[in-house]
């Protein structure tokens, strides 16, 4: 299912728990060092309650000379085994600034080696040319627009929700 801006804001509140999977053909770039890291207009959005969007980009519109595999991975019961990359410009590393799933659940077989960003972890996220906001803390990486409404996990003080 292919989507465009929502008319009305999401409120993240609405989105079910195993999350969504859901094509989405807005343009979502990310940029770092002064280079564009990568530029889609097939990203796949993960909706997951209290969560904004978490936008996973195919792997052929991503720069792929610049990520490194990095040390470590986590498990989502949902999607599986997460594997984590370093961003490379130059001299400039961004730590673990993108993730994948590589053999994700049945379920998640839209996200197949697709790389999600950390908006905190770049320089700059888009989507329709709107400059992106950090989800609050270091783990989740949805990246908050116009188009959705919290409150949003991720603060401090929000893990048990």
């Amino acid at each position: 299912m292919s989507a465009s801006a929502p008319l009305q804001p999401e409120s993240v509140w609405d989105y079910p728990r195993p999350p969504a999977v859901r094509e989405d053909t807005r343009r979502a770039r990310v940029e770092c060092g002064g280079l564009l890291v990568a530029d889609t207009r097939r990203a796949v959005r993960v909706l997951e309650t209290s969560h904004p969007p978490v936008f996973y980009l195919p792997p052929e519109d991503v720069r792929l000379d610049l990520l490194r595999p990095a040390s470590g991975a986590t498990w989502c019961e949902w999607k599986g085994k997460a594997r984590y990359w370093d961003l490379v410009v130059g001299d400039d590393v961004r730590e673990r600034a993108a993730w994948s799933y590589p053999q994700p659940a049945p379920a998640y077989s839209l996200l197949t080696d697709c790389f999600a960003f950390y908006a905190s972890r770049v320089d700059r996220c888009t989507v329709d040319d709107e400059e992106v906001r950090a989800q609050d803390g270091d783990f989740y990486g949805g990246w908050i627009t116009e188009e959705v409404r919290g409150p949003f996990k991720g603060a401090p003080g929000t893990l048990t929700w």
